[in-house]
């Protein structure tokens, strides 16, 4: 089964993956595909033959390049926060499936990707894989889903991550935490095939009812701080940074692919 951005297969097993294909080179998360996303992630959910969901995105470069800086260069606070809330609702979508869920990153997992890698219960990366959050390099803080990063990968490398804007490669983030398991080099979905076959080794009732205990095991301060950063994304638009810093990317790009043709 297929839609305009994403292509859906559903294995006999009851291993359902879902691929981001929207015709993006980096499989960016535009306004469409956000939507669509989280409203099949909505649908599936109440398939109960459903035992596991992986998530990838298409081709080799990238699981998710984060979200179209076109689309954000051209917010106002209003629209920054329904934008936002939009994205937030996705990663819920994702947080909320109540099956193991397995997110297969090949390639970069950037900005809002790695917040939708972050919501997954798992993360199994290619040795290619490459991670960042680099949104203050382009005049906005990083928000909503990052806060579940402290958790994964520790308070200091978190605070490395959102600081700095720098990039971590696969190593790293499997010694961090971020990642579960790193697979060779065009092994990955030999080790996404491993991992579904554990998942399936067990009680399929009894796995529902671990990941709704997982939920409600959580720290409710987490809650607390995806919903106040809508409001501070929001207001990162009241002055001129990001618009600003975001043509001069959006320019950069664009005088690179002039040379190359």
């Amino acid at each position: 089964m297929s839609s305009k951005n994403l292509d859906i297969s559903h294995a006999d097993n009851g291993v359902l993956t879902l691929t981001v294909d929207n015709g993006t080179s980096l499989n960016l998360l535009d306004r469409a595909t956000i939507a669509e996303l989280a409203a099949v992630l909505r649908r599936l959910a109440q398939d109960e033959s459903i035992r596991a969901l992986v998530l990838r995105g298409a081709g080799d470069k990238a699981f998710l390049g984060g979200v179209d800086i076109g689309v954000m260069a051209g917010l106002d606070p209003s629209s920054a926060a329904a934008f936002i809330t939009d994205l937030s609702n996705l990663c819920e979508a994702v947080r909320d499936f109540p099956v193991p869920t397995i997110a297969c990153i090949q390639g970069w997992c950037i900005g809002g990707g790695l917040e939708f890698a972050a919501a997954c219960d798992l993360r199994i990366g290619s040795g290619a894989a490459r991670f960042s959050m680099p949104e203050v390099r382009i005049g906005i803080p990083s928000v909503i889903h990052a806060r579940l990063l402290a958790r994964l990968i520790g308070e200091g490398n978190m605070r490395w991550l959102v600081l700095t804007g720098a990039t971590i490669d696969a190593d790293t983030a499997l010694r961090w935490g971020l990642l579960n398991q790193v697979a060779p080099v065009g092994a990955l979905d030999a080790a996404v095939a491993d991992a579904t076959t554990e998942i399936l080794a067990c009680a399929p009732g009894a796995l529902r009812s671990q990941k709704a205990l997982l939920r409600s095991w959580e720290d409710p301060h987490i809650e607390r701080g995806i919903k106040d950063s809508v409001a501070v994304f929001a207001g990162s638009y009241r002055g001129t940074e990001p618009q600003q810093l975001m043509q001069a990317f959006i320019d950069r790009k664009q005088k690179k692919g002039q040379k190359k043709g």
